[in-house]
């Protein structure tokens, strides 16, 4: 295999990109906006037109770059529920849509322990357990009908193939649904009576079946071409990594969300209130991880655009201690209950030195949860704040273990996704961060670690 078609949804956009293999790099891609249709009877995505936009773009890159194979990698928290025809019983849900938590007490009192999930509760439809307990109390009737749930990246594979699988990462992503110990169905599933309705479950690197034969004919693909069964997208990002380093390390994803995921972690007590959780990565290995807003704190408190720091700036905050304490946003992370507080009247700050104190505060809020979910060896960092040197200095600062990035995001999900078919020409593009890491950067993090302790207890005594 050298060519393999990836299809690859994401909450906001999709595209489908030809990824070359032996470059290991996206030689053709397309893209569309992944609209949320806000009609009845809840707002719901577009699968038809994303149907549509995948047929189109795979007959055009078929014209380009002979397709050899097709994977699929979509976004989390999203089930599809067919009748015995194979059609929508009812509409794909929007997880972003509040009506579970119409039902959140009846919800509680039927949903699993974290300590059997790894999931933590979570609002709206971001728990796909709530989702289909909604879908189920909801609309009684169409939920009868009901033959078969499907996971997220397996609806696609269906429309592919005909085949109707689950797969374990995206089972295993805060779903409610999965026992990562045990690597079977939760609990909830059971007690709702759901197991029947379940596909079978394959692994994210299993092929499923082959392209039908109709879709053949309408996008030129050949005959016989197989489709993997797909992955979850943040599992996809990680799995090059899983392919070509040695454990322990850890991964850390930023963007919106900044996600973190220890492979080989020490053995810890996840907390569920501070943002921890399992996740189930493509080997079917459970893989303590945690979250925190930080990319959305970065737009809050500096906005698009930013101004350039030089080491000079960091050396002026740190000789300072000014500092920002958690937590912006408020409700989520490891420190849920705290307000964010500054440690010095902002009007002081320069330009520079406000975005150093914040890529510092974004750092040790990074450490926190690496502690929090027992992560070892080294940390790579992907995404925008891997081009962050103030970042990259007080993260390894916090943690004295070395941190690796990846500025130009080379693994991403579609190449994660793609490295199902054939892993041998991973290629990661990950540096070790080579700056300096004076001691006064350890005492900083150790001060602010100090003064965020305080600063919590205060916060959880004054509720």
């Amino acid at each position: 295999m050298r060519i393999v078609g990836v299809i690859d949804i994401g909450k906001t956009n999709a595209k489908v990109a030809a990824v070359d293999l032996d470059r290991f790099e996206e030689v053709a891609v397309r893209k569309t906006a992944n609209r949320v249709v806000a009609g009845e009877p809840y707002p719901h995505f577009d699968v038809e037109r994303l149907w549509a936009f995948v047929l189109d773009s795979l007959t055009a890159l078929q014209a380009e770059h002979p397709l050899q194979a097709i994977s699929i990698t979509t976004h989390g928290a999203t089930a599809v529920v067919l009748d015995e025809a194979g059609d929508l019983a009812l509409p794909v849900l929007d997880y972003e849509f509040v009506g579970p938590d119409t039902l959140s007490e009846a919800y509680e009192a039927v949903r699993p322990p974290f300590a059997e999930t790894g999931s933590a509760r979570l609002p709206m439809g971001l728990n796909v357990g709530a989702q289909l307990f909604w879908q189920q109390q909801t609309f009684p009737d169409a939920f009868a009908r009901i033959a078969t749930i499907l996971t997220y990246a397996q609806y696609w594979t269906f429309r592919l193939t005909g085949v109707r699988v689950n797969e374990l990462t995206s089972l295993g992503c805060h779903t409610d649904l999965w026992n990562p110990t045990e690597g079977a169905f939760s609990t909830l599933v059971e007690g709702q009576g759901w197991r029947h309705l379940f596909a079978p479950v394959r692994k994210a690197d299993d092929i499923v079946g082959k392209l039908l034969p109709e879709l053949c004919l309408a996008t030129g693909i050949p005959a016989g071409t197989p489709i993997y069964c797909g992955i979850h997208d943040s599992n996809a990002s990680l799995l090059p990594h899983l392919l070509t380093r040695t454990t322990p390390f850890s991964v850390v994803s930023t963007g919106t969300w900044v996600v973190m995921l220890a492979v080989g972690a020490a053995k810890v007590t996840l907390d569920e209130h501070r943002d921890t959780l399992i996740n189930v990565n493509a080997l079917g290995d459970p893989v303590p991880s945690a979250r925190f807003m930080g990319g959305r704190a970065f737009s809050l408190l500096l906005g698009d655009g930013t101004t350039p720091t030089a080491f000079e700036d960091e050396e002026a905050v740190i000789a300072a201690g000014h500092m920002l304490l958690p937590s912006l946003p408020e409700g989520s992370g490891p420190f849920p209950s705290a307000k964010a507080r500054w440690t010095v009247d902002e009007e002081k700050l320069t330009p520079a030195g406000r975005v150093a104190a914040v890529s510092f505060h974004l750092a040790l809020m990074t450490a926190t949860c690496l502690d929090l979910i027992g992560a070892r060896g080294d940390i790579v960092v992907e995404g925008p704040f891997a081009a962050n040197a103030a970042y990259l200095r007080m993260l390894q600062a916090a943690t004295g273990r070395p941190v690796l990035a990846d500025s130009h995001n080379v693994t991403g999900t579609s190449l994660g996704a793609a490295s199902l078919v054939d892993g041998r020409h991973v290629r990661t593009g990950v540096q070790a961060f080579a700056g300096p890491v004076p001691e006064s950067f350890v005492h900083y993090a150790e001060n602010w670690r100090s003064l965020t302790k305080s600063h919590v207890q205060q916060a959880n005594g004054n509720q």
